[in-house]
């Protein structure tokens, strides 16, 4: 069950961008657009029913629970009927956790419920989201004294539950409840059971993000006895080399990649590497679009933020102070130092990001940005030749196989990927990475202990893999954030770009902050892709989303509701 779905959750974000035709081709992208246009509502069942089947595989998890046993003559001994136990027992709160990041409380049932049990026993209201919580937090805690922190044969067990992995869903699941969506919002104040319940948290508690540092900190705690570690590639004179650390990060398995806490062992990334990678050179379709708005996240090779925000036409307020351009082109080739990357041109010089003639906008950005985005006019080592976004281009429009924006996504995709021949090498799925819980605790810890030197110290191991100046007040680094608001909003702008693309952390950051309102009062926009020539380089918008307060929680599906008189329906739906 892939609850994940990453390139779903990620279209619903400010960061991708499908071509509205593709909702004529299955009910999954038709969902997607519905959602994001605002035709979505309680009656329409979404594809992929987190809410359903959850309970389904719940179930099945503790029946399984009740009736398995040892077979001693077939070699099933009491220790692996246990090991399977708790993993099942895992994988009820892991469920568990998927519902309560998408819907918000739900009917917490935490046993098996017997099929004899009268009808009217089983119409459960929604537990309250503290209960749930709790609920959680005690599970995750006894799991994690089961489960080793590293197994023995970690190759065959790569993907199982571990003692990090549930304290990782632990502090996530405590970062998510002390967050602005949960924890005192007075929008839910009048979400209520029949029976008059609250199921919403009405008083903001600012405990909650000192319970999410600690549990941040007791992850870290294990993570840095040398059981996780940030992925690097070292540069031959002994410095991070940015770039190939930032690419393989994604392509390298468990054995090699101390960051991944816990991913899907099987390679399933043959789709994923041709909607992503441009049309005409790998038999793909080529149409996982970046955004406009994502890119303009990105920081300069300086550190600094080149768009400060944007005027009431859309244009862009430019940072004076990043050295950033939007219009012309480089006349020289763009080289990094630190790094033994090369696929920024024919030449395959080291160091080589783009060649001379690349819009200046590109020109000069973070490391980040060149593994995360293909834009126009980019080097395809593979194809030998560059991308053509334009119209007509071999990447380019008009058909909906192209990017919508003038972007794809390149996160995460594989240099020696070749779809169209089904020759994928090898990679895992990440579901949860170190990095996360570095930015997850400097954002828990600015909230609940401002001034705290551990802050920045987290922050900054992030940049430092990045390739760019690190906050502090030394001879190139940037002046650290003066207050708790300013540092919040360095911290969002981190993992912004950190986990571009990446997953559910954007969108679930969107809605857990309540800031989705504001971030889709802009449109998404990219380049004009209806242009052939050099006009192709101005700001377009492509469309505007609808998101407004009901978008916060998924909608429950309105044929759940009609069945439980108890279930209340999530409010603005």
């Amino acid at each position: 069950m892939d609850y994940t779905r990453q390139w779903g959750f990620t279209f619903m974000s400010d960061d991708a961008q499908i071509a509205i035709a593709m909702g004529q081709f299955n009910e999954y992208w038709n969902w997607i657009v519905a959602n994001n246009q605002g035709s979505v509502n309680p009656t329409i069942k979404p594809p992929i029913d987190i809410w359903r089947n959850a309970y389904n595989d719940i179930r099945a998890a503790y029946i399984f629970m009740n009736n398995v046993r040892p077979i001693s003559d077939q070699g099933l001994t009491t220790d692996a009927v246990q090991q399977m136990k708790m993993e099942a027992r895992f994988l009820i709160a892991f469920y568990y956790t998927k519902i309560l990041e998408v819907y918000g409380p739900f009917p917490l049932v935490t046993e098996l419920i017997s099929s004899d049990t009268a009808l009217d026993q089983m119409m459960l209201p929604r537990t309250p989201y503290d209960e749930i919580v709790a609920w959680l937090d005690n599970e995750y805690l006894e799991l994690s004294s089961f489960f080793p922190a590293q197994y023995s044969n970690a190759d065959q067990m790569f993907g199982r539950p571990t003692k990090g992995v549930c304290l990782a869903l632990r502090a996530r699941i405590w970062l998510y409840a002390a967050s602005p969506l949960f924890n005192g919002n007075e929008d839910y104040t009048d979400v209520k059971n029949p029976d008059g319940t609250n199921i919403f948290s009405t008083q903001y508690d600012v405990n909650k993000w000192q319970k999410a540092a600690s549990a941040t900190r007791e992850f870290l705690d294990l993570a840095e006895t040398g059981v996780y570690n940030l992925y690097t590639e070292i540069y031959k004179n002994g410095e991070i080399d940015p770039f190939l650390s930032l690419q393989n990060l994604f392509l390298k398995g468990g054995g090699e990649n101390k960051e991944i806490v816990f991913a899907r062992a099987a390679n399933s990334r043959n789709w994923y590497n041709g909607i992503s990678n441009p049309r005409g050179f790998v038999g793909g379709s080529g149409y996982y679009g970046a955004t406009q708005n994502l890119v303009d996240a990105f920081f300069m090779k300086n550190g600094i933020s080149p768009i400060l925000g944007y005027n009431s036409d859309g244009t862009p307020i430019i940072n004076s102070e990043s050295d950033y351009k939007e219009t012309g082109f480089s006349t020289s080739q763009t080289i990094y130092n630190n790094t033994a990357y090369n696929l920024g041109g024919p030449s395959e010089t080291e160091g080589l990001v783009s060649d001379a003639g690349t819009f200046n906008m590109y020109v000069n950005r973070e490391p980040r940005f060149y593994l995360s985005v293909w834009h126009d006019n980019q080097w395809i080592s593979q194809a030998n030749r560059k991308t053509e976004f334009r119209h007509n281009g071999l990447d380019g429009g008009p058909t909906h196989d192209s990017p919508q924006s003038g972007y794809l996504n390149r996160k995460a995709t594989n240099p020696e990927a070749d779809p169209r021949n089904n020759k994928i090498p090898y990679q895992p799925a990440i579901i949860l990475r170190l990095g996360e819980f570095h930015l997850n605790y400097a954002e828990a810890l600015n909230e609940a202990d401002e001034g705290n030197p551990e802050i920045v110290k987290y922050l900054n191991l992030i940049r430092k893999r990045a390739g760019i100046p690190l906050y502090g007040n030394g001879t190139g680094q940037i002046a650290i954030p003066n207050n708790k608001e300013a540092m919040r909003e360095a911290i969002r702008k981190e993992r912004r770009v950190e986990f571009a693309l990446e997953g559910d952390v954007r969108y679930n950051d969107i809605r857990r902050w309540k800031i989705g309102i504001e971030i889709f009062d802009q449109p998404i926009s990219g380049m004009n892709r209806s242009s052939s020539s050099d006009s192709f380089y101005q700001r377009t918008p492509y469309t505007t989303r609808v998101f407004d307060k009901r978008n916060y929680l998924w909608p429950i599906y309105q044929n759940y509701i009609d069945n439980n008189p108890n279930l209340v329906q999530n409010k603005y739906w």
